[in-house]
C-alpha cells in the first residue's frame, strides 16, 4: 500500500502578497494584481503589463547567500522558509538525511543572464560575474532551499515549462512514497519579468495588452508574473507521530504528454493527466468539488481545457466549481502550480472557491461554472490543480481534506 502524503506547511510570494495568508486573502477577495510593470530596463516593449512583486519582504537571509542567488532562487527560499516555519519542522543531525527538496522552474536565471550581457556587450567588461554559473542553473533554487533549511536528503530541480511546480510536487510525493524521505519541501518558482523573456513572449503574440481574463469571451491572452509557492510534504505517519497540524492530503497525481506540438495543446493529453490523477488518488469524477484550471486566458487553451474537463467529468462537469487564479497572480510559469496549490489547500481549509477575476462575457465554448469575479462558499473535500505546458507536458494534482 502506498504511503499517504500530507501538507503541513505552505509558503508563497507573488504580486498578490509576500506570504501565503496575504496571497489567499487577495485570491478570496478576487483582487487582481496585474498591471503596468514598473521596471525602467524594459524598453522597447509593446506590452509592459504583468504581475510583479513591488517590494521584497525583509527576509533576513544572509547577504553572503543572497549574492549567490538569482531572483528565482531567492523567491523560492523565501517561500520555503515560510512553509517550514508553519510546519514546525527543523532539520537536525537525526533527520537531515530524511528531508529533501524539489523545486520546479520554467526559465532559469534570466535576470543574471541579462545583467551579464549588458555588462559584457554594452559596458565593455571583459568577464562575467563570478557567480553567473551557479546562479543560472535550473537546479539552483532546490540547492539554495536545501542549504538554507539544512536538508540533506533527495534534492533536485525539475523543469517542464508551465507544469514545473506540479511535476516537482508529484516528484516529491514519489520520494516519500518510495521511502527515500520522510519530509520534502516542494513547489515552484519563477522570475521572468526581464526584457529578453518578455520580448520572447511578445513574439508569440499571446500577451494580453491589459489583463488576464480566463474563459471570458473577450479574453486577449495571458499576462506574465513572478513568484514562488512552496509546501512542506510529509508522510502521514510522520506528521501524526509528531502531532503536526495537517492542512490537506496530496491524494494523487497524474502526468502525461501530448507528443504533438511544441506550443499547441491537445485535448487528449490534459484529459489523460486528469484521468491518471483520479486513478492514482482513488477518486471518482463526482468526488471532485473544485478544479483550479490551467486557465491562461488564451483562446485556444481555455477552450481545449474546457473540452478536456467535460470528457473527464461528464455530467459532473456542470456541478464542478472551476476557476483560474491566474486572473489575479498572472501566469507565473514554473511557479504557477505552487501558487495554485495554495488556492487548493485554502479552498479545502475554508470552504471558499476563489473566483476567476476580470470576467466579462460568457464564452459558449467555455460553458463551465468558472466562478466569475466573486468567491463562492462551498464545502470542498477534493480539489484538482491543472498544469499544462509548452512541449505538451501535463501534470495534475489532487488535494483532499483530512
Amino acid at each position: 500500500m502506498l504511503k499517504r502524503v500530507v501538507i503541513t506547511g505552505i509558503g508563497g510570494i507573488c504580486g498578490l502578497g509576500n506570504d501565503a495568508p496575504a496571497i489567499w486573502d487577495a485570491m478570496r477577495s478576487g483582487r487582481s494584481a496585474i498591471g503596468p510593470i514598473d521596471n525602467p530596463s524594459l524598453h522597447d516593449l509593446k506590452v509592459k503589463v504583468g504581475c510583479e512583486i513591488k517590494e521584497l519582504p525583509d527576509h533576513g537571509i544572509d547577504r553572503k547567500q543572497v549574492v549567490s542567488m538569482d531572483r528565482f532562487s531567492l523567491l523560492a527560499v523565501i517561500a520555503a522558509r515560510e512553509a517550514m516555519r508553519q510546519s514546525g519542522l527543523v532539520a537536525h543531525a537525526d533527520n537531515t538525511y530524511r528531508m529533501g527538496a524539489v523545486v520546479g522552474i520554467g526559465v532559469a536565471g534570466f535576470e543574471t543572464i541579462e545583467e551579464n550581457y549588458r555588462a559584457i556587450l554594452l559596458e565593455g567588461r571583459n568577464r562575467a560575474a563570478i557567480f553567473t554559473v551557479p546562479k543560472v542553473m535550473p537546479g539552483a533554487a532546490a540547492g539554495q532551499v536545501s542549504m538554507t533549511l539544512g536538508l540533506r536528503g533527495p534534492v533536485f530541480g525539475v523543469t517542464s515549462a508551465c507544469s514545473s511546480a506540479n511535476h516537482a510536487i508529484a516528484s516529491a510525493v514519489d520520494q516519500i512514497r518510495l521511502g527515500r524521505a520522510d519530509v520534502m519541501v516542494a513547489g515552484g518558482t519563477e522570475a521572468p519579468l526581464v526584457w529578453g523573456v518578455l520580448k520572447g513572449w511578445e513574439a508569440l503574440r499571446v500577451l494580453s495588452p491589459d489583463t488576464c481574463r480566463p474563459f471570458s469571451a473577450d479574453r486577449q491572452g495571458l499576462s506574465l508574473g513572478e513568484g514562488a509557492g512552496m509546501a512542506v510534504l510529509e508522510s502521514y505517519d510522520h506528521a501524526v507521530a509528531r502531532g503536526a497540524t495537517i492542512l490537506a492530503e496530496i491524494a494523487g497525481s497524474g502526468v502525461s504528454a501530448d507528443a504533438s506540438d511544441i506550443v499547441a495543446p491537445t485535448i487528449e493529453g490534459p484529459e489523460a493527466a486528469m484521468r491518471f490523477c483520479l486513478v492514482d488518488a482513488g477518486l471518482n469524477p463526482e468526488d471532485v468539488d473544485y478544479l483550479n484550471a490551467h486557465g491562461t486566458g488564451t483562446k485556444a487553451n481555455d477552450q481545449i481545457e474546457t473540452a478536456a474537463i467535460k470528457r473527464v467529468f461528464g455530467e459532473h462537469a456542470r456541478a464542478l466549481s472551476v476557476s483560474s487564479t491566474k486572473s489575479m497572480h498572472a501566469h507565473c510559469l514554473g511557479a504557477s502550480g505552487g501558487l495554485e496549490m495554495i488556492a487548493c489547500v485554502m479552498a479545502i481549509r475554508e470552504g471558499i472557491v476563489p473566483p476567476t477575476a476580470n470576467f466579462r462575457e460568457p464564452d459558449p465554448e467555455c460553458d463551465l461554472d468558472v466562478t466569475p469575479n466573486v468567491a463562492r462558499e462551498r464545502k470542498v473535500r477534493v480539489a484538482l490543480s491543472n498544469s499544462f505546458a509548452f512541449g505538451g507536458t501535463n501534470a495534475v494534482l489532487a488535494f483532499k481534506a483530512i
